[in-house]
């Protein structure tokens, strides 16, 4: 048992904590690859897109606030 500890054990420790190179790939820019934006990919089509869309969420955001805005009680 005493072998076992002065060998063994400090050798176990070492093996779990340490890590190849293939685990320690950073894997980020293969991710920014597969996840570009609109402002990266570019072209007419997706400009466009991006505009209605824009379009679309300020318009209905700012007519729900008016429509809030409308619901309140009146203050005296």
């Amino acid at each position: 048992a005493n072998h076992f500890l002065k060998w063994y054990l400090p050798r176990l420790a070492t093996r779990a904590f340490s890590t190849t190179n293939k685990q320690m790939k950073n894997k980020v820019p293969d991710r920014q690859n597969l996840f570009q934006g609109i402002h990266i990919k570019g072209g007419a089509t997706d400009v466009l897109l991006y505009r209605l869309t824009m379009t679309i969420t300020l318009r209905t955001g700012y007519s729900l606030f008016w429509i809030l805005r409308a619901c309140q009680p009146k203050g005296k």
